[in-house]
């Protein structure tokens, strides 16, 4: 018997809709959902392995607790139920000795369907909630917020119509959002020009219309300079700003002195270019789309660069236009009535989250900050947080040894909820093993934008190992801890019900599509029916915000430091590519045979004065550890930087197809973890040294 499910891929963050096939109980043939725009039934290479990891027996198959040391592999093999007790009786000894807050959870993000985890962490009455973004796009959502009042994931990009992208360092051919790609590669057919900044050609390079080889570390002051141009030579949307702008006359002032001759010296891209892409955007105004990406989390100015690309977007009057940036609409705006919230049943904590008792001088909001989060577990300040819950995410696989040490030493409960084994549940005390997305069903999410709709994951076919689905874990937990009344579902049904209630909205509508749009046509604002989220309802230079956290409004550029590249130091960079996610999917049969191990960029004349030639073994060190990959030689790279794909060298025996291949980039990052962020107190992952020479 053969039917098709309407569900959405976990492969990665992107969650693309998509069509399962399932035959006498097996899945047979998963493709993007042919009902949504911009899919056309295509996938990329890691939805299509999605049926490689359901029936991979190198997952996670059943719940466990440690009986060895941290790190040992030694656990033991218990049920559900002795799981739950065991995880509320050791949170409830640590509450009683340290206080409800020393609980924290820390997830990958939010998303469509990430509200229930928060529930754990929540229900056991902290205030500690922490998602990934202040490794990934934190200094963009804080950007935004700061100049628009809107949250990252409340703007769209208009890809499909634009005129002119400008993308810096988003390899967005590599990274695979395939409605993203799509509607990309769909305006470059139709004419519309892509300028590309990175330090590296990289596949999305090779796709551009301009590209620039920028020194790293140099991307703010090329949009500094941009600005400069732009207001100089009277080449924005006078309408728009002149409307919308709170703070012009202090803009101008500041890049005052950022002119293209000084951003030449700084970037390397010669002045006239700077120039020439000013009037190019001018021109093609306002269906322009300077992106500021997803991965912000590079150099100590990326706050301030975020905010750079979209006072850019502001001066061009992209925002709320049609080839531009969209803003995101709730269902109230559409005529519609939203989902009813899980997290608003249960009480709020009194208590505030770790970063919140920091201090000012610095930008927060409701995702918390890693390195906060980590100071708290490592010395105890501002105070000590002893119990944590990870979620679909491997923290352990992207920091340092004696960071993974530091942060275990402070612990005295460490429980991993994850599909995968990872290196942070091979050092767990509780491994929950999560179904993977094509065995469970997920609450409903919300799908932003103009046209918002309400998106459903749904279960293909039942879990093949003694796996639960996340709302099952959260419902076992909550029950054990006591607080079962904040999950009194017996059902999956009985969850999406509550969800649905008062929203005209049924289960059964989303047969036939996996998806329910709650408005006709994409909503979009005029100008004069438009007004944003900050307080003086403009775009605002002189941020409210900033001035309430005493964050300053302007930073000037500062020349990054130069490598000694005639002893063998780069600056190390990384990022993503098109067939694995981070370090999630390298043991993927299917994946790992396209891609089984990762090597180092190197530029061809700084390798020639080293004596490394293409394929040579390289030892590459930083502080304490060092390791071995293959050497890639090519002029395609600045001299000054070494780059690598992510994720790379699984250290967890378990996973035997990629056990010990490549080489990880996060041991290689000594002291970046005591770097906070000018402004947004987020991760600086570009800002290290490493040693390179012939192994």
């Amino acid at each position: 018997m053969k039917n098709s499910v309407f569900s959405n891929c976990g492969m990665c963050s992107v969650r693309c809709p998509i069509r399962v096939e399932v035959e006498d109980g097996r899945v047979k043939w998963i493709e993007g959902n042919p009902y949504v725009p911009g899919m056309e039934g295509s996938l990329c290479a890691r939805g299509s392995a999605g049926i490689a990891l359901l029936y991979d027996s190198e997952r996670l198959q059943y719940p466990m607790i440690r009986t060895g040391e941290r790190g040992s592999g030694q656990f033991k093999r218990v049920s559900w139920e002795e799981a739950f007790k065991y995880v509320a009786d050791k949170v409830k000894d640590i509450q009683a000795k340290y206080g409800k807050r020393t609980v924290a959870l820390l997830d990958r993000g939010a998303g469509l369907f990430g509200e229930m985890q928060r529930l754990i962490v929540r229900g056991m009455g902290s205030p500690n909630y922490f998602s990934h973004d202040d490794f990934c796009r934190k200094n963009v959502d804080l950007a935004y917020q700061t100049l628009l009042g809107y949250g990252r994931p409340e703007v769209g990009y208009d890809f499909a119509n634009t005129k002119h992208m400008v993308f810096y360092g988003r390899n967005a051919i590599e990274a695979l959002g395939v409605r993203e790609v799509n509607n990309i590669v769909k305006a470059l057919e139709n004419g519309a020009d892509l300028t590309y900044l990175d330090v590296r050609v990289s596949k999305t390079a090779t796709k551009a219309t301009r590209f620039y080889q920028i020194r790293p570390g140099t991307d703010y002051a090329f949009n500094l300079a941009l600005i400069h141009v732009i207001l100089k030579e009277n080449l924005y949307d006078k309408d728009f700003v002149d409307k919308f702008f709170d703070g012009t006359v202090e803009l101008e002032n500041f890049v005052k002195n950022c002119t293209p001759e000084w951003a030449e010296k700084e970037t390397g891209i010669p002045a006239y270019e700077i120039v020439n892409l000013a009037k190019a955007l001018s021109a093609a105004k306002p269906r322009v789309i300077l992106y500021p990406g997803w991965f912000s989390a590079r150099y100590m100015d990326a706050f301030y660069f975020a905010r750079s690309v979209i006072i850019l977007n502001a001066l061009l009057g992209s925002i709320e236009q049609k080839g531009g940036l969209i803003l995101a609409k709730t269902p109230k705006e559409v005529g519609a009535k939203g989902l009813n919230s899980l997290l608003e049943k249960i009480p709020a904590p009194e208590e505030k989250r770790v970063e919140a008792e920091a201090g000012k001088g610095f930008l927060y909001d409701g995702a918390g900050h890693i390195l906060h989060l980590y100071r708290a577990i490592k010395k105890g300040e501002p105070y000590p947080v002893k119990a944590l819950f990870v979620v679909r995410y491997d923290p352990f696989a992207g920091i340092t040894l004696k960071d993974i040490k530091e942060v275990l030493d402070g612990l005295d409960l460490l429980v991993a909820i994850d599909t995968n084994y990872s290196a942070t549940a091979w050092y767990a005390d509780v491994i929950l093993p999560e179904s993977t997305y094509l065995e469970r069903d997920d609450m409903i999410g919300l799908q932003r934008g103009a046209k918002p709709a309400f998106i459903m994951r749904r279960q293909a076919i039942k879990p093949i190992y003694d796996t639960k689905g996340k709302w099952e874990i959260t419902k076992g937990l909550l029950h054990a801890y006591g607080v079962g009344q904040y999950m009194p579902f017996e059902t999956i049904e009985d969850l999406w019900n509550y969800q649905l209630e008062g929203t005209g909205v049924k289960i059964e509508d989303f047969d036939k599509s996996g998806q329910v749009a709650l408005c006709k046509d994409a909503k979009m604002y005029s100008r004069d029916e438009l007004k944003f989220k900050t307080p003086s309802g403009k775009v605002e230079i002189l941020s409210s915000k900033m001035a309430e956290r005493e964050v300053p409004f302007f930073y000037e550029h500062q020349t990054p430091a130069k490598p000694n590249i005639e002893e063998g130091e780069f600056r190390l960079v990384f990022g993503r590519m098109a067939v694995h996610t981070h370090v999630q999917t390298h043991n993927n049969r299917y994946l790992n045979e396209i891609v089984p191990e990762n090597e180092l960029w190197i530029n061809d004349k700084a390798a020639a004065k080293l004596g490394i030639k293409n394929g040579d073994w390289v030892e590459v060190s930083s502080g304490d550890f060092s390791g071995k990959i293959r050497a890639k030689v090519t002029p395609f790279i600045h001299p000054e930087a070494v780059f690598m794909y992510r994720g790379f060298e699984n250290e967890v025996p378990w996973k035997t197809r990629s056990f010990g291949k490549g080489l990880n980039e996060g041991r290689l990052l000594s002291g970046a973890f005591d770097k906070m962020a000018h402004g947004s107190h987020t991760g600086a992952l570009f800002e290290n040294f490493v040693r390179v020479k012939k192994a």
